[in-house]
């Protein structure tokens, strides 16, 4: 019994010059055996017993050394090893919990002063009911409201230094307080495991939505990503800074412009023209605000703009305060008006939905921060020796590939063709594209004339998104024709652009789908596809016809609450570089809160195959 405690006391301990055997003896070692033992130990941390024999014949300061002890020596360093990284990692978890019961303690007084309030109002209201006149009821309308911002001249700094400040107080009173009536995102209950906590609003102007959560990266990282919009926001167009200036305590104002995407062909895409006030609390916190001017001809000339409606931004931005032992606890606040009286009343849902901008941008913020912080600490592993910001990369490449060719833009050179009375299909067509890839001649790209785009939209019921992104993923050839693709197309055109090499190939339907990356809680999956073939012509009999596709999947999880669902692919070469080019094609499913019984889903497809003209 004393002999187990004296060897709990030496493990325990960490002491490195003597270690107990199987026959309970002490070996003491002196720092060049230790030493010598280390090396071997960084190299192979369990040898095998002829190693251990090798190493005794090899190390002359080991000869005094039975093969039984050194065994036993490994042994031990091992279990001091897995100890150490077993303490390390229950360390690292209960910082995380111990800033999660934080977040937590302050969501929940802040939920107390929220019933507090609705106390009194309930009271306020019951008393003019019974006392006040009909003329005086109105005066019982909820406080619990955005302040409107007084009009202030936005033309010098001292303008809008004035709006930064008011924008910095209200956006403040929403990330921490009780501005805006937030409720828990459905389906989405906090815990140790969770991302964050997240909220929405159902009763205010606009549609809201709020996240705070634990991230394992520095603040001035946080706000540098966060406000580098294009880079994580995938409806995110462009965003271009017009003006800086310092605003004292180290703050900058910006003015900026921002473009985004619009989600289907049926509406127009939004643009916003914002004041962006950075800067410091006296806590040590950073603060991103943001909110629009006024004015709905402020910003770029209006030829630049003649596609976007305007849409405002209520004060909206990131609260990130550091934390004891590193990292930081962010706050995301997404407050906006998004002008739904411009889009078809089927489609209203999707600009009056809290819960769509909630998935859309305030989570995809804060998942994708989360993302970064976990790739820059070694804990992703991505598959066939690609760097995680090239996975990225190629995401968002293929990401804004398919909402360019959704919303055809002119200023990217799309313009409308006849569509023979089909009033559901649109016909686009693009004469400013010229990229190319002929690495190899089977799987080659090229677009020398022009790229022709097919866009699709019809309403589905009683389909979740999530079933039908999974079936158009794992079935490919029950709804895609690989007989007649875009590369046998072009190669048996006949005319001076025919592409050499190019032969009809005849496609199995089978796939084979090779993982690449995803994201950390596998709501975005990057794969390969390679769709097995053969030649039709005899000669290329055994010659690979085999395509290959990359493809982005999202949304298959039907748990989410209001996300939609994608597949996206563009064919690539076997072996594709870093700068392979891209032309997407594929699917969007998104789901509308319908205010029947039954539920309804726009499912968008868009077809982008290059043509020779």
């Amino acid at each position: 019994m004393a002999m187990a405690v004296a060897q709990h006391r030496e493990s325990s301990s960490g002491s490195i010059n003597k270690h107990l055997t199987d026959n309970g003896k002490y070996v003491r070692y002196t720092a060049e055996q230790v030493e010598a033992l280390e090396r071997v130990y960084a190299e192979c941390p369990k040898p095998s017993s002829l190693r251990r024999q090798q190493l005794i014949r090899e190390c002359p300061i080991l000869s005094n050394i039975e093969p039984k002890q050194i065994k036993v020596w490994f042994q031990n360093r091992r279990c001091r090893e897995k100890q150490r990284k077993e303490a390390s990692r229950l360390q690292t978890v209960n910082r995380k919990l111990t800033a999660m019961n934080k977040l937590l303690m302050e969501e929940n007084d802040r939920l107390q002063k929220q019933v507090s309030q609705l106390v009194c109002e309930n009271g306020y209201m019951r008393q003019q009911l019974h006392t006040a006149s009909a003329g005086t009821d109105a005066s019982c309308d909820s406080v619990v409201t955005t302040p409107q911002h007084s009009l202030r001249d936005a033309s010098n700094p001292a303008g809008l230094l004035s709006i930064a400040e008011e924008t910095l107080a209200e956006f403040l009173s929403k990330a921490t307080g009780t501005a805006v009536d937030w409720v828990q995102m459905p389906g989405m209950k906090p815990g140790p495991d969770s991302v964050g906590i997240f909220a929405i609003s159902q009763s205010c102007s606009g549609v809201a939505a709020r996240a705070c959560g634990l991230v394992s990266l520095e603040p001035t990282k946080i706000a540098e990503i966060l406000k580098d919009r294009p880079s994580w926001f995938r409806d995110c167009r462009s965003l271009e800074v017009f003006t800086m200036f310092p605003a004292g305590n180290g703050g900058t104002i910006e003015l900026v412009y921002s473009q985004i995407y619009a989600p289907t062909t049926l509406a127009p895409a939004r643009d916003f023209w914002t004041l962006r006030y950075t800067t410091s609390l006296e806590n040590g916190s950073l603060v991103v605000c943001e909110r629009s001017l006024s004015g709905s001809g402020a910003g770029p000339n209006a030829a630049a703009a003649s596609q976007f409606v305007r849409a405002e931004m209520l004060p909206s931005g990131y609260l990130i305060r550091p934390c004891e032992g590193g990292g930081s606890i962010i706050h995301i606040v997404d407050h906006l008006n998004l002008e739904p009286w411009s889009v078809p009343e089927v489609l209203r849902p999707l600009y009056e939905s809290s819960k769509v901008v909630a998935q859309k941008t305030t989570i995809a913020a804060l998942r994708y921060i989360r993302q970064i912080a976990q790739e820059t600490s070694g804990e992703v592993v991505y598959g066939l020796g690609r760097q995680p910001a090239v996975l990225r990369t190629f995401s968002q490449r293929l990401s804004r590939g398919f909402n360019d060719a959704i919303n055809g833009f002119n200023d990217d050179g799309w313009s409308l063709m006849s569509c023979d009375g089909a009033e559901d299909v649109i016909i686009a067509v693009n004469s400013t594209k010229n990229l190319s890839s002929t690495s190899n001649p089977a799987n080659s790209l090229s677009f020398l004339g022009g790229v022709l785009c097919a866009k699709a939209s019809m309403l589905l019921q009683n389909v979740p998104p999530a079933v039908l992104v999974r079936f158009l993923r794992e079935h490919r050839s029950e709804w895609a024709d690989f007989n007649v693709d875009a590369y046998s197309a072009a190669s048996l055109k006949a005319g001076s652009y025919a592409f050499p090499g190019m032969r009809p190939a005849r496609f199995t339907g089978s796939q084979i789908i090779m993982p690449l990356g995803h994201t950390i809680e596998h709501e975005e999956l990057l794969e390969v596809i390679r769709l097995e073939g053969h030649s039709l012509v005899q000669e290329d009999a055994f010659v690979s016809r085999d395509i290959h596709l990359l493809q982005i999947c999202s949304g298959i999880d039907e748990n989410a609450v209001g996300a939609c669902s994608e597949l996206v692919f563009a064919p690539i070469d076997e072996m594709f570089p870093d700068d392979a080019p891209l032309l997407p094609s594929g699917f969007r499913v998104i789901p509308l809160d319908s205010k029947t019984s039954s539920d309804t889903w726009e499912l968008k497809h868009n077809e982008a195959h290059s043509r020779f003209f």
